[in-house]
């Protein structure tokens, strides 16, 4: 065959696969529609319309968690709030526990789930994920392949949540429409530091309605109903035990150990007439075996001054966990220095003080010393912190959860209306 052949060949055969790729690419978004008159009764929908304020288009959305979503709830409220203000959106992600039932009774959120890898890329073995990480990688960017440009319709705008990763930032950021930071602080290290030309909009994470203070009829309620809490109600509501509350995904983000440590001190300083201390642990996490095994070993140290109990809660006993609680801890460590812990805004939201690692950029941003919670640098600043607190007579505790209840008063939709909201056009 003589090269002029070849050649052709080659220049059909190209032709062929490119003319193919075309063919499997997504249709071009042709712009929001009108949402028609008939669609509450076509769809189900309720009675009424359930749209933005301001605008008669739908405005179509696609929410994507790279991760679970039932433990993603910033983006479980990123995606309430375009529902709550006309929007539809596609919340896709992973499903491996139950997202808040806010988004599975939401009519404009459709949840599309994105399947686990096969039985076969899952392995422990480091030598043998240099090989399948990457197929894993990959069977991931197959499937959202498929979903995003054919199992979801097309969307005006899509929201993606990420992990800090300076070279995802540096480069992905420069071709969004915008970014939002949770701080302050990351608004400006991604602006000073990597240059991001896109506008950047600091959009701090708030509590959602869902996380309020108890009513004391509701709190003794919910101590007595349950299971960790009911041996001890009596004992927290006359106030000779101090119930201590810390939620941690038990990953090397979060020295767990601070806590203990913490919990030992204050059990081995503890005066006659110092309050009994509960510490109700919640999440699941890799390392929470190993904790679990120092949690029994620490027994000695605690002298049964302090009881440590684990629990997964559901959704809806969370935040009254959070509610009926003395003293919340955060254990965070901002890996990047300028990013947030949401466990703090949830604490805030139901009127719960917070002690918190300090020791990076963007704490202040959140807590205010003295105002609504304190923070802490070693173990040692924890449990003098636990002491001062829960020491009888003392009222430095219910000056700060005065300030916790003021600093909750703001809401996620007063901080998310005015800039994610405005932004998609969903609010003036």
């Amino acid at each position: 065959m003589s090269l002029p052949d070849i050649l052709l060949m080659s220049a059909v055969l190209v032709s062929t696969l490119f003319t193919i790729f075309l063919l499997l690419l997504p249709s071009r978004y042709q712009g929001q529609k009108p949402e028609p008159p008939s669609l509450g009764k076509e769809k189900n929908l309720p009675d009424g319309p359930i749209e933005s304020r301001n605008s008669k288009a739908v405005t179509s959305v696609q929410v994507l968690v790279l991760g679970d979503i039932g433990r993603s709830p910033r983006m479980q409220y990123h995606a309430i709030s375009i529902a709550k203000n006309g929007g539809r959106v596609a919340l896709i992600g992973y499903q491996e526990s139950t997202p808040h039932p806010s988004i599975i009774s939401n009519p404009r959120i459709s949840i599309v789930p994105i399947p686990p890898p096969p039985q076969l890329l899952q392995t422990g073995n480091k030598s043998l994920f240099l090989v399948l990480g990457p197929l894993k990688v990959l069977w991931q960017v197959w499937n959202l392949w498929l979903i995003l440009g054919y199992r979801t319709d097309p969307a005006g705008w899509m929201l993606v949540q990420v992990r800090w990763i300076p070279g995802y930032e540096f480069f992905f950021g420069r071709f969004a429409t915008a970014n939002f930071a949770v701080s302050s602080a990351m608004s400006t290290v991604l602006k000073s530091t990597y240059n991001i030309p896109t506008p950047i909009f600091p959009l701090h994470d708030r509590p959602p309605a869902h996380f309020q203070p108890l009513f004391p009829a509701e709190r003794s309620t919910f101590l007595i109903r349950l299971a960790e809490t009911a041996p001890h109600a009596s004992a927290i509501l006359a106030g000779t035990t101090r119930l201590l509350v810390s939620s941690t995904s038990w990953t090397p983000d979060e020295d767990f150990s601070l806590l203990l440590d913490a919990l030992a001190i204050a059990a081995a300083d503890a005066t006659p007439g110092f309050p009994h201390i509960l510490a109700i642990i919640t999440g699941k996490g890799p390392q929470q075996a190993y904790y679990l095994a120092r949690i029994r070993d620490l027994q000695p140290q605690l002298k049964g001054r302090v009881t440590v109990i684990t629990a997964w809660l559901s959704a809806e006993d969370y935040p009254l966990l959070l509610g009926a609680a003395d003293l919340g801890v955060s254990l965070h460590k901002s890996s990047s220095g300028v990013d947030l812990p949401m466990k703090v805004v949830d604490m805030l939201g139901c009127g719960l003080p917070v002690v918190g690692w300090s020791k990076f950029e963007s704490w202040g941003e959140l807590v205010r010393e003295g105002e609504n919670g304190k923070g802490f640098g070693s173990a040692e600043e924890l449990a003098k912190v636990l002491e001062d607190l829960f020491r009888p007579g003392d009222s430095q505790l219910k000056r700060l959860r005065d300030g916790a209840v003021q600093e909750g008063k703001r809401r996620w939709d007063d901080e998310w209306m005015p800039v994610a909201g405005k932004l998609m056009g969903l609010c003036s």
